[in-house]
C-alpha cells in the first residue's frame, strides 16, 4: 500500500509541475519563441524583401595625420573611427581595420547592416558604402545572431534551452492523459516519420 501510495502521489506531483513548467515557461518565452518562428519562415523567403535593400555612398576627408603613410602603428584607429561615426551616423561594430601602404580599409557590422570604409593614406580623402536591408533583414540577422553581439548569442541560447524544456514538458503532460496518450504519441511518431521522409526524399 505504502509504495502504491508513493507513486500515485510522484505521479500527481509529476503532472503537476510539468503543468506549471509548460503553463509558465510558454508565457516566458512566448515572444522570444513567436520572433524566432517567425524569423524561421522569413529566412526561407528573403527573396521576399530584396527590394528593401539600399546602398548609400558618400566621400569624405579626414586629418592626414591620422593615417599618414609609414609604420601601421601610426595609424589613429580610435580617433578615425569615432569620426566617421559621427560624420556619418555609422552603426554597427568594427569588423576589420586593414592596413596597407596606400589604403586603410574599415569594416562595419550590424544586424540589418554593412559600412565599408577606404582611406586614402597619402591626402586622408576617404569613401563611405552603406548598405541597408530594412527591418527584415534586421530580424533575419538577430535570428541567425549575425553581428549582434554576446549578449544577442545568449539570448539565442536561452531560447532554445526555454523550447527544449516546454516540448520535454508538453511531452510529459502527454503520458498523464490516459485518453490522449495513445493518439497523441501517434501524433508525434507520425510528425517524425514525416521529417524524415522529406528528408530521404526531397532534400538533394
Amino acid at each position: 500500500m505504502e509504495k502504491a501510495a508513493w507513486g500515485k502521489s510522484f505521479r500527481k506531483y509529476s503532472a503537476s509541475w510539468s503543468r506549471w513548467i509548460h503553463i509558465y515557461l510558454s508565457m516566458i518565452s512566448f515572444i522570444s519563441l513567436l520572433f524566432f518562428a517567425v524569423t524561421g519562415l522569413t529566412l526561407n523567403h528573403t527573396e521576399w524583401f530584396e527590394d528593401m535593400q539600399a546602398t548609400f555612398s558618400s566621400k569624405g576627408s579626414i586629418k592626414a595625420d591620422w593615417v599618414k603613410p609609414g609604420d601601421s602603428a601610426n595609424v589613429a584607429k580610435l580617433e578615425v573611427v569615432e569620426y566617421l561615426r559621427k560624420q556619418h551616423h555609422i552603426s554597427g561594430a568594427v569588423g576589420e581595420f586593414a592596413i596597407d601602404d596606400l589604403q586603410c580599409t574599415i569594416s562595419f557590422n550590424g544586424p540589418g547592416y554593412t559600412a565599408d570604409v577606404f582611406i586614402n593614406r597619402e591626402d586622408g580623402n576617404y569613401e563611405v558604402s552603406e548598405t541597408k536591408t530594412g527591418i527584415w533583414g534586421i530580424m533575419n540577422d538577430l535570428h541567425k545572431g549575425r553581428d549582434a553581439g554576446k549578449g544577442w548569442a545568449w539570448l539565442i541560447d536561452i531560447s532554445a534551452v526555454l523550447m527544449v524544456v516546454v516540448s520535454l514538458s508538453g511531452l510529459m503532460m502527454l503520458f498523464f492523459l490516459k485518453k490522449k496518450r495513445l493518439a497523441g504519441t501517434l501524433m508525434i511518431v507520425l510528425g517524425g516519420i514525416a521529417v524524415l521522409l522529406v528528408y530521404w526524399l526531397l532534400v538533394p
